[in-house]
């Protein structure tokens, strides 16, 4: 169930939304309604990826594993050639 959240928006950025609804022939609430939703989505991607680099690290920093720019840049670059590598193996 959705319930009522108010937000204020000084002049000029209520003009910018009411402007931009116009143009897409929607209201001012579901311009506001769809950029939050955008926003929380693109936010959470972020704080996931962020969480996974983090683990990363943290693995990295506790087993030494790892592959080289180098080794990547190998591999990426065989990528659509008839010598396609495999992905190099991790080692310290």
């Amino acid at each position: 169930m959705a319930s009522a959240t108010s937000v204020k928006l000084d002049d000029g950025m209520k003009g910018r939304v009411q402007h931009l609804a116009e143009a897409r022939k929607r209201t001012p609430h579901w311009i506001m309604r769809e950029a939050i939703s955008q926003y929380v989505e693109r936010e959470e991607k972020r704080e996931a990826l962020r969480q996974d680099v983090l683990e990363a690290w943290n693995e990295y920093q506790e087993t030494g594993l790892h592959a080289t720019a180098e080794e990547v840049d190998q591999w990426l670059a065989s990528w659509g050639s008839e010598n396609e590598q495999p992905a190099p193996e991790c080692h310290k």
